[in-house]
């Protein structure tokens, strides 16, 4: 295959019909366009979404909602969740390697939602952290780290 070899597949382009050559040509007259109005005549054009003066459907239905992006690539771990983990320090790479978040995820903040081991000792770094949670890790000998 060379590039001077390249061309279209078969059928795929058609040629433009020709308009307005006479009653034989079947796009005589009217040339496709049908009898008068708006889009018959040249130039005769409405924006996108214009329905002949009467209200938008855009601008017939209500404003709704805000979807947040920073919401798709942040994440809430809870507290009893990092029991399954066997790494010691808690990060953001320590986590996704734990199967606990998505590998999308940029934020993340542990929330205290269920109870941590006894043996736990963990140290939190580059991670959000609720005060009840952090109360917790601390109370079990481990730190937070900014």
């Amino acid at each position: 295959m060379y590039l001077n070899t390249l061309q279209p597949a078969p059928g795929a382009k058609t040629p433009a019909k020709r308009l307005g050559r006479g009653i034989g040509s079947g796009k005589g007259k009217t040339c496709g366009r049908g009898h008068k109005g708006q889009k018959a005549r040249s130039g005769g054009f409405h924006k996108v979404g214009f329905e002949g003066g009467q209200m938008p459907m855009q601008r017939r239905m209500p404003k709704s909602g805000f979807r947040s992006q920073k919401a798709l690539v942040s994440a809430e771990v809870r507290l009893g969740d990092l029991n399954s983990m066997t790494a010691e320090v808690v990060d953001l790479i320590s986590l996704k390697d734990a199967g606990l978040i998505n590998k999308n995820i940029r934020f993340v903040k542990i929330i205290l939602a269920g109870e941590l081991d006894e043996k736990k000792v963990l140290v939190v770094q580059g991670v959000g952290i609720t005060a009840g949670a952090r109360k917790i890790i601390e109370a079990m000998g481990g730190k937070v780290e900014a």
